[in-house]
């Protein structure tokens, strides 16, 4: 499995399960270290600008690099809302404002989408990493 090194390092330097990153991995690009979005979020954890330049990751098309940064702020949003995965997915797609907004998952379709999407594929990589 590629990248497996930088998603393991990244999830034991932030205290992050690595299923966690990489099904964020997966829902974000697909493993694709060169997606771009439309809003103009960039690698495999679809980094905005702004967000890679606050994390500290020159350029977000360095698989490890993107990885850190992407594990980090996920970190962060799981730091911001005690460790609950769906309201950190939430705000990784959403931003964090908007799950304050709500005080839960915003009723965005996408975001919803998104979050489902995310509990269903850290199960999966939970599941193959046991073996």
């Amino acid at each position: 499995e590629s990248y497996a090194d930088d998603i393991a390092q990244a999830a034991r330097q932030f205290s992050v399960d690595p299923a966690l990153v990489r099904a964020l991995i997966h829902a974000e690009s697909g493993f694709n270290p060169r997606a771009r979005s439309l809003k103009g979020a960039t690698g495999l954890m679809q980094l905005m600008p702004g967000t890679a330049r606050m994390l500290g990751v020159a350029d977000p098309l360095v698989p490890s690099d993107n990885i850190r940064g992407g594990t980090q702020y996920l970190a962060e949003q799981l730091a911001r809302f005690k460790g609950d995965t769906s309201l950190a997915a939430a705000a990784y797609n959403a931003g964090p404002g908007a799950v304050q907004k709500y005080a839960g998952i915003p009723p965005y379709a996408e975001t919803q989408v998104y979050v489902q999407r995310i509990k269903i594929l850290h199960q999966r990589y939970k599941d193959s990493a046991r073996g």
